[in-house]
């Protein structure tokens, strides 16, 4: 399992394209968005800056495009390819093969989480204590598992020539219903309520909550869960199933 781990890291990081989408596009994104409003203005009753409050949600859309994107196109063409197929023949375990997919994802979020912050503080100012750094790194990254659950399940259930377009509308549609665009305080009254309960959205606002210095609600961490649970049992069981057929 190690060798095909390294296997996955040297191939995801030989990617430049994957990189750029992964780890450069988000704090372009994130300088883009940020810029569009004053230094000084403030994020509805959160009393983060704009640019506080979109380094969360940038640094969270980077670590979901790293997991999401990266596991679900390359799970959903290796399955057409037969090398998923060549794998069962080893004594590689089924689990090794999802590990070693979510470790590959989870090396590269990484950075992409950091360059926002390293953005975040160099164009736009940020400050927070030491303590809030380290803790934002360790919970947008760790959250990303949610994500890379469902980047597996996607690559189970789609075919390669169909995995994009469904990928896409998953990724686009979580991350802006989910708040990670824009806040959602600016969406209406009905939509606020759906983002609410959205993996996304309670993603985002653990972040938020620490740089409140508070601690994160106990339902986006229930939401987390339960999407979590959801998603890596749906992937385990498209595993199994993809299994059983070949």
């Amino acid at each position: 399992m190690n060798a095909l781990i390294r296997l996955e890291l040297s191939r995801a990081l030989r990617n430049r394209k994957f990189l750029f989408f992964s780890v450069i596009y988000p704090s372009i994104i994130y300088l883009i968005f940020s810029s569009s409003s004053g230094s000084s203005q403030k994020v509805g009753d959160t009393g983060l800056t704009v640019a506080t409050y979109l380094m969360v949600s940038m640094a969270s859309f980077g670590a979901l495009t790293a997991v999401l994107m990266g596991n679900s196109e390359r799970i959903a063409k290796e399955r057409e390819s037969g090398w998923v197929r060549q794998l069962r023949l080893t004594t590689l375990p089924g689990r090794g093969y999802v590990l070693a997919k979510t470790a590959s994802a989870a090396v590269v979020s990484l950075p992409s989480i950091v360059v926002v912050f390293a953005v975040a503080a160099a164009v736009k100012h940020v400050r927070l204590d030491a303590w809030q750094w380290l803790a934002l790194t360790g919970v947008i990254w760790a959250g990303s598992l949610v994500f890379a659950a469902l980047g597996v399940a996607i690559g189970y259930v789609a075919s390669g020539d169909a995995v994009r377009p469904i990928t896409m509308i998953i990724y686009f549609g979580l991350s802006i219903l989910g708040g990670l665009w824009m806040p959602s305080t600016t969406f209406p009254q009905w939509l606020q309520d759906i983002a609410k309960w959205l993996p996304t959205h309670a993603y985002a606002a653990l972040g938020q909550a620490i740089e409140q210095s508070q601690a994160p609600h106990a339902r986006d961490i229930a939401v987390l869960v339960v999407f979590f649970a959801l998603f890596a049992g749906g992937a385990a069981w498209l595993y199994r199933k993809d299994t059983l057929k070949a």
